[in-house]
């Protein structure tokens, strides 16, 4: 049997090791991979393919793009396989604008997603180029300003009586793309629907009545047209869990329509979504927004990102997807108020490629991760044997084991403590060790 580790850690990047079988050690951490099986249906690791993001690539010379979005897109490189776009503009957008900006037009006579075809639409087409079967999802970050309280698409809260107009909205949306040969798998009624941002970007309060509604609605033509996108509810972050909960509980027909539900990492813990998952044991949980930090260790919380890859599929989440591809090196365009950084920053004037910590996470496990996966509960034991038992106060390895279709075995380990971490795995009726750099990414592949 082979057994290759890559590692990721500081001045190591991506580097190969052989394993090899060994004896027991007294003193290493012990990983048991049970048989109780986590989930069998992950759809794929992703990232926002923003406006800002669009605008960017557009600016690269072809042969730099394509080079580039196979190595983000393809097995060759880091192996994404989902991605998230906006319905309308976003705060990383280079403009401001719904698809019908035309006050009272429930008709929607003037319906258009004719913006987004000088340079949205082309980058989108040229991913799928590179990879057909990218599973797309989209969210809109405001219904058009006369649909809200404020009259803008900055702040405001969604109006209950525009509720079946906003309907047709999408399914347009929906169409208008699936006409360009872009097809949607599935949307978020709204992004982040707890937040106006004091109106200093594209955002949108909705009453959870008001979500439980539209989400009905939305259901109900979507299937008078016999069309399969699924509605992922909230878009939010993991701490209102109740709200989803709520909403479930009390809204006839809401579970039937609902095929999702979304949820951002900025406040909260993932482990508070447990909750949601054993009242609806059949309701898929989705990760679809959380991103590297311009300014805030941008090219090197490998760990960080890992750590949230590994708790995704350790608690049967169905999709990890990240906030923006591309932004240039100020974090632009950006028409809100948040400094966040791309997976990849290409410098404005040199034109200059440079990669975050996320894209170093995800090519620790997207690359290796094939669809249809089957993905294992372990365990990790106690070390408190001799004088060099693992610290108590030291955080604990994170740890992930999967097995592909094709039958490879994969472990994706993650040591975040200052110090090295000792691994042991039982594989084959053999032990294997793993040395566990600090501050270090690992992924373990057992080739059959």
């Amino acid at each position: 049997m082979k057994v290759t580790q890559y590692l990721t850690t500081e001045g190591l990047s991506f580097v190969t090791r052989p394993i090899f079988s060994s004896v027991p050690m007294s003193g290493a951490r012990k990983v048991t991979r049970t048989e109780k099986v986590v989930s069998d249906d992950f759809l794929g690791f992703g990232v926002a393919i923003t406006g800002s993001s669009c605008y960017d690539l557009a600016l690269m010379q072809p042969d730099e793009r394509t080079k580039l979005l196979r190595d983000i897109y393809t097995k060759e490189g880091i192996g994404l396989s989902v991605a998230r776009l906006s319905i309308g503009s976003s705060d990383y957008s280079a403009e401001l604008y719904s698809y019908d900006d035309v006050e009272g037009d429930t008709a929607l006579a003037h319906f258009s997603v004719e913006r987004d075809e000088a340079y949205i639409i082309p980058m989108i087409k040229e991913i799928l180029a590179v990879n057909p079967d990218l599973y797309l999802f989209a969210s809109p970050w405001s219904p058009p300003g006369w649909m809200k309280t404020s009259g803008s698409l900055c702040g405001g809260y969604m109006r209950m009586e525009y509720v079946d107009c906003y309907a047709d909205y999408i399914i347009r949306f929906i169409e208008e793309y699936e006409k360009r040969g872009i097809h949607i798998s599935a949307i978020t009624p709204q992004n982040e629907p707890e937040t106006q941002q004091h109106g200093q970007m594209p955002a949108c309060i909705w009453h959870p009545d008001v979500e439980a509604a539209f989400v009905k609605v939305l259901r109900r033509k979507l299937d008078a047209r016999g069309m399969d996108t699924k509605i992922w509810m909230y878009d939010y972050n993991f701490d209102n869990w109740l709200r989803v909960r709520w909403s479930l509980d009390t809204h006839e027909g809401l579970l039937e329509s609902c095929g999702g539900v979304a949820f951002h990492y900025y406040r909260g813990a993932i482990e508070q979504t447990r909750a949601l998952q054993e009242a609806y044991p059949g309701l898929k949980l989705h990760f679809t927004e959380g991103g590297p930090r311009l300014y805030d260790n941008y090219a090197t919380d490998w760990c960080k990102w890992s750590i949230m890859m590994s708790k995704v599929l350790n608690q049967n989440y169905g999709s990890f997807t990240g906030w923006n591809l591309m932004l240039d090196e100020t974090g632009g365009p950006n028409v809100g108020p948040f400094f966040c950084g791309g997976l990849v920053t290409r410098n404005s004037v040199s034109g200059e490629l440079s990669y975050s910590g996320q894209y170093k996470a995800f090519r620790h496990i997207a690359k290796f991760m094939e669809k249809g996966a089957t993905v294992y509960e372990t365990a990790l034991s106690e070390n408190t044997s001799g004088m060099f038992a693992y610290p108590k106060s030291l955080p604990n390895p994170q740890i992930s084991a999967l097995r592909n279709p094709d039958g490879t075995l994969l472990y994706l380990i993650v040591n975040p403590s200052p110090e090295k971490s000792q691994i042991e795995l039982s594989e084959g009726g053999r032990t294997w060790y793993v040395e566990c750099l600090p501050n270090s990414v690992s992924t373990v592949v057992f080739e059959v």
